[in-house]
């Protein structure tokens, strides 16, 4: 299984397609297969990327506060993953 080593908060990159080399992190976790994807500026959180997780090189970084907004459902803007992301380059 791929999904196995996935979490909600993950930092990847986009190894395929118009997204190729771009940092994102996983919203949401489809299926074994399957993952949405967002940065904030390119793709948002309400129209995040739907992408298969053989495209993406997965990072063993995973941000504790994304995660924790994601799955309680708090409020979480763009503006905050633009900056989350920022801290990493």
């Amino acid at each position: 299984m791929l999904s196995e080593n996935l979490s909600v908060g993950q930092v990847v990159k986009a190894s395929a397609g118009r997204d190729e080399g771009h940092l994102y992190f996983i919203i949401e976790i489809v299926d074994e297969q399957y993952v949405y994807i967002a940065d904030g500026k390119r793709r948002k959180l309400l129209k995040p990327k739907l992408k298969k997780v053989k495209h993406l090189k997965k990072y063993n970084f995973i941000n504790q506060e994304v995660k924790r907004r994601i799955l309680s459902k708090e409020d979480i803007t763009d503006s905050f993953l633009r900056a989350e992301l920022g801290k990493l380059n």
